[in-house]
């Protein structure tokens, strides 16, 4: 497992946001990584104040990258009296996602941090595919934080499909919560399950194809398990039938986990366009924090 070196998490300096900067600080605390923290100031809007104050773009543009400096900097001294870390502070001007592209790329991140709520990386993430564009360049995986932080992740769970990605997954996660339980998951379906009702093709049958699955299944989750170096006591296997996205959500809830790990990359191409509205609708549905390991 590769060490988590350095954290970049991005705030517009809203209360929200505080909570992913306390969460990166939690993970730095833990994994050692170095953290930064970046604020991107947009000062497209500055024009028109500028007319009403009369003042010049570049003293605006001054005093806006001031206030925000000024903030950070508050931010940082509070990281470093609650968590012990030092968190180094950066602001920069520009659009949001083209900037944390350039930023990370430069910073060599490990992994991006942000919250759920305000000018973040999820609001784009739910409206659009930029943020996936963003994330297929950089290749950093992003922890979206949409609880307080209160201590280190505690049970991580991890849907997987088999493909590549998911060791990948399984990885990532490992590498920013060392210490927490692991719950992997596969939730199948019984090919052509549909077809075969549409045949009238017997309930008894259809059942034992799901027990097959299942079983097949079953090994390739214990065989994942031990190709990621975890621990057979310490993880606890899940394979359920139905639909990903209900069966992530449902498990969520019922085991307790308090951050879920999805992958962007499916097995096939048509996995991979689905697997896109799986992680969405994750980032949308769930109760806590999610990394969209890339």
């Amino acid at each position: 497992m590769n060490p988590l070196r350095r954290i970049l998490a991005t705030t517009d300096l809203s209360a929200p946001a505080r909570h992913a900067a306390e969460r990166a600080a939690l993970v730095s605390a833990e994994t050692a990584a170095q953290l930064d923290l970046l604020h991107v100031a947009n000062l497209a809007p500055l024009e028109r104040l500028r007319q009403l104050m009369g003042s010049s773009q570049a003293e605006l543009e001054n005093r806006v990258l001031d206030a925000a400096r000024s903030k950070l900097v508050d931010l940082a001294g509070q990281i470093h009296q609650r968590f012990g870390v030092v968190a180094n502070p950066r602001v920069v001007a520009g659009a949001l996602l083209a900037e944390l592209a350039r930023e990370s790329d430069a910073l060599a991140a490990g992994l991006l941090v942000c919250g759920a709520k305000g000018e973040s990386v999820i609001r784009h993430f739910v409206l659009g595919t930029t943020a996936l564009r963003v994330l297929s360049t950089t290749r950093c995986p992003v922890l979206v934080v949409k609880q307080p932080p209160h201590e280190p992740y505690r049970r991580l769970l991890v849907p997987v499909d088999f493909s590549p990605s998911s060791l990948r997954a399984i990885r990532h996660a490992r590498s920013i919560a060392p210490g927490a339980e692991v719950v992997l998951l596969h939730a199948f379906d019984v090919p052509f399950e549909g077809k075969l009702r549409y045949a009238s093709v017997d309930d008894e049958v259809i059942h034992h194809y799901r027990i097959v699955a299942k079983q097949e299944a079953t090994q390739k989750l214990q065989a994942l398990r031990d190709l990621a170096g975890l621990p057979a006591l310490g993880t606890r296997l899940l394979v359920l039938h139905g639909d990903p996205t209900f069966r992530i959500i449902e498990q969520e809830q019922e085991c307790d986990c308090d951050l879920i790990v999805v992958g962007k990359h499916g097995e096939s191409v048509l996995e991979e366009l689905l697997l896109g509205s799986v992680t969405k609708h994750v980032l949308a549905e769930s109760q806590g924090d999610v990394l969209v390991s890339v």
